[in-house]
């Protein structure tokens, strides 16, 4: 140890004028060095004109993984946390400098929109906590792939959690989407990194397609039909059926094989439509009804705008509650939900299904 510290301020007393102008390494610089000695206690590292480095024992046994594959002569960069300290060495940290390039590693991936892959370590509510190159990011659930995307009936938070427990010690391929050091944040999506290739798989489709595919998951607001190579589409419930259902699963179930036509493509996401594909029951519907008929109808459901009433297979007219309300009568004390009431039609329109009716 005496040694290298006389070696050290003899080199110091060599440097020419040119070196002594030199600047001297501060802290939280990253400088590069050669190792010379390697200890339990310490590592001393030859820094050429900048003098000689140390990394103390505490931090290698701290960090027995980064430093056991290392060997005299090699040269590594380290952190500089003090410029001089009271033994007269420039103090480093390994640990430090590896963080450091790792946060640089990751801003390149950012900024170069690079697929990277990451383990989930744990799950919660809100997404996927992730290991990538050491540090600790979160996955949120927006940023799952579609494949991936638990689609839980009613948005169940609890329900999520139990799919999302299921990706715990899987690797995902992610994109950073979000990188800040100071605030040692980190976030990725798994969406993103999937974005170019089902960019390219969707420029295969346009409006009005026809496509088949699988049922993978119902919800209260419609199925989710997985078609192609990963690509996936929503039939909504008011495109599932001509007649008015409560919930997708009256008509259809999970792993059924459907056919459903594009409706729409808009930013990557896409429409499907199943009662497109079928005849539609309101054409040619005004040559059997008329403004100012009377109909028989049968009360199908009370809804905030009126009752839903009945009058044909698949065919349906709203009395609307205002009708009511002139009669200073509630809508639920005069009509009962499965019985058949006269009902006089007030409008008609077959081009956007629509038929207001009135009791007669």
């Amino acid at each position: 140890m005496t040694k290298i510290k006389e070696d050290s301020k003899t080199m110091k007393k060599l440097l020419t004028d040119d070196e002594k102008s030199l600047r001297l390494p501060q802290a939280g610089d990253l400088i590069e060095g050669c190792i010379i000695k390697i200890s339990k206690n310490e590592l001393i590292l030859e820094l050429g004109p900048l003098g000689t480095g140390i990394i103390y024992g505490g931090e290698l046994r701290e960090n027995t993984t980064l430093f056991k594959e290392l060997k005299i002569g090699e040269k590594i960069s380290a952190l500089v946390l003090d410029s001089e300290n009271e033994d007269g060495y420039v103090e480093l940290s390994f640990k430090e400098a590896n963080l450091e390039k790792i946060w640089s590693d990751l801003e390149a991936k950012k900024q170069s929109s690079e697929t990277t892959e990451a383990r989930v370590i744990e799950a919660n509510r809100g997404g996927l906590v992730i290991e990538l190159s050491g540090l600790i990011g979160f996955l949120p659930v927006s940023q799952l792939s579609s494949k991936n995307y638990p689609h839980v009936e009613n948005g169940d938070r609890n329900k999520i959690l139990q799919e999302l427990n299921k990706f715990i010690g899987k690797k995902m391929p992610v994109k950073i989407i979000s990188l800040d050091k100071k605030n040692d944040k980190l976030v990725v999506s798994e969406k993103a990194s999937e974005e170019k290739k089902l960019t390219e798989s969707l420029k295969k489709y346009k409006k009005e397609d026809i496509v088949e595919g699988t049922v993978v998951s119902l919800t209260n607001f419609g199925a989710f039909i997985k078609f192609d190579d990963g690509l996936e589409g929503l039939v909504h419930i008011s495109e599932l059926s001509w007649q008015i259902i409560e919930h997708p699963s009256q008509i259809l179930k999970e792993n059924d094989k459907v056919k459903a036509k594009i409706i729409n493509i808009q930013n990557g996401q896409v429409s499907l439509s199943i009662k497109a594909l079928k005849k539609d029951p309101w054409e040619n519907i005004e040559k059997k009804y008329k403004i100012g008929q009377t109909v028989k109808g049968e009360v199908t459901k009370f809804g905030p705008l009126g009752a839903f009433i009945q009058i044909d297979k698949n065919i349906y007219g709203l009395s609307h509650i205002s009708e009511f309300s002139k009669q200073n009568q509630q809508m639920e004390d005069i009509l009962k939900i499965g019985q058949s009431y006269n009902f006089e039609i007030l409008f008609l329109s077959p081009e956007t299904h629509k038929m207001s009716l009135k009791l007669a």
